[in-house]
């Protein structure tokens, strides 16, 4: 399948109307309103211009929800849809520690390099640690984004728009942060990071600051309004992942926009018209996304100006980018980790997993490039 359809992406969670108005748009094509869907790019024959190798693979099981891998210094962690938790060395790929659930996951994994979180289909967050887990908690929503651990806490981004705050040790409840609800939700990840003393979540088309100790609100900035005639239209949920560069915090608003805001202020800096559904990256100099249609764009830091696009791999349900060196890498759904040139998207190398496709956005753990397929295959590559 060459696009997720809206059934897959989006969630209602209340109003029957809004029910029936995914169901109707699932059964249609993205581009029109016939079935037929547009063809993937064909992949050309390349010269690699970048060595690569690959370094390790191993496994875990079928990866059916939003996978986030968790990265940590050295460690990352990686799950599977039946409940397989693992905390790997992404140098080696040998197993630091794995542990089956026995429960079925919604969201995941959280990895500060101690502490490791995911949320499952019972509305449970688990935390584990050193392979054992250390306490579970019921939630009053379901969680589609990987918690967030970090400052000895885990925080679970809801799709009540609620924000909760765990004692990293105990799983005692320290706070909840409620926003209004609205008719739908996206089921795939959403924004959560930490600038200086701040916790930054995305809720709804908007970057909002916290007070981590208690889950106050210390500022707002939004990168979409929300517009339009019904539900779906007015849809503007930030997803993951985002681009920071010191006070700068970059993210996409799904099928609306990328902006950029300063997150010790609060101020927002700039937005533009973007017509995405995954996360974005960059480095000090632009950012990198890709569109709904498959085109990888570039667009300068400072004021979100396009500097190149390419269409060298439209249609083929890309992940979000992440910057490898020289290079930013995309996954795709026949299960190929692209790398195209920062400069101006030209192809650099390509990368063969198992067939299956990208399950996640591929992570940078030190010098290995990681990616996890649909399949369960878990693959490190390490540039020459």
């Amino acid at each position: 399948m060459i696009y997720q359809s809206f059934k897959s992406r989006v969630q209602a969670i209340r109003a029957p109307a809004a029910i029936f108005l995914i169901a109707t748009l699932a059964g249609c094509s993205l581009f029109g309103g016939g079935p037929v869907k547009p063809q993937p790019a064909e992949l050309q024959p390349i010269t690699p211009l970048v060595a690569v190798r690959q370094s390790w693979n191993t496994r875990v099981g079928q990866v059916n929800f939003p996978l986030e891998m968790g990265v940590s210094g050295n460690s990352v962690a990686v799950a599977s849809g039946d409940g397989t938790v693992a905390l790997l060395d992404a140098q080696t790929g040998r197993d630091i520690w794995r542990l089956a659930l026995g429960t079925t996951l919604a969201a995941g994994v959280g990895n500060d390099g101690k502490v490791v979180a995911v949320v499952t289909r019972a509305n449970e967050v688990v935390a584990l640690q050193e392979g054992k887990e250390l306490w579970r908690q019921k939630m009053g929503a379901q969680a589609f984004s990987a918690p967030f651990v970090a400052g000895l806490r885990v925080f679970v981004l809801a799709a009540d728009r609620s924000v909760t705050a765990f004692d990293g040790q105990t799983g005692r409840k320290l706070w909840t942060q409620q926003r209004p609800n609205e008719p739908l939700v996206l089921r795939q990840s959403g924004v959560m990071l930490a600038v200086g003393d701040t916790l930054v979540v995305g809720l709804a088309g908007r970057l909002v600051g916290l007070n981590p100790s208690n889950g106050s609100v210390r500022w707002e900035a939004p990168i979409a309004t929300p517009r339009g005639i019904n539900d779906v239209e007015r849809l503007v949920d930030l997803v993951g992942r985002v681009s920071r560069q010191g006070d700068v915090v970059c993210a996409r608003a799904f099928q609306a926009s990328v902006g950029c805001v300063n997150a010790v202020r609060g101020s927002l800096l700039w937005t533009k018209p973007a017509n995405g559904v995954q996360g974005i990256d960059g480095d000090d100099r632009l950012l990198f996304g890709t569109e709904a249609d498959g085109t990888v764009n570039a667009w300068r830091r400072t004021d979100g100006e396009r500097t190149w696009s390419t269409d060298r791999l439209r249609y083929r349900s890309l992940t979000a980018p992440v910057v490898v060196g020289r290079s930013i890498a995309v996954g795709d759904f026949s299960g190929y980790v692209h790398l195209l040139s920062r400069e101006d998207g030209s192809v650099l190398n390509r990368l063969a997993t198992d067939g299956s496709a990208i399950a996640a956005t591929p992570v940078l753990a030190g010098n290995t490039l990681i990616a996890v397929t649909r399949n369960g295959g878990v693959y490190g590559f390490q540039p020459q």
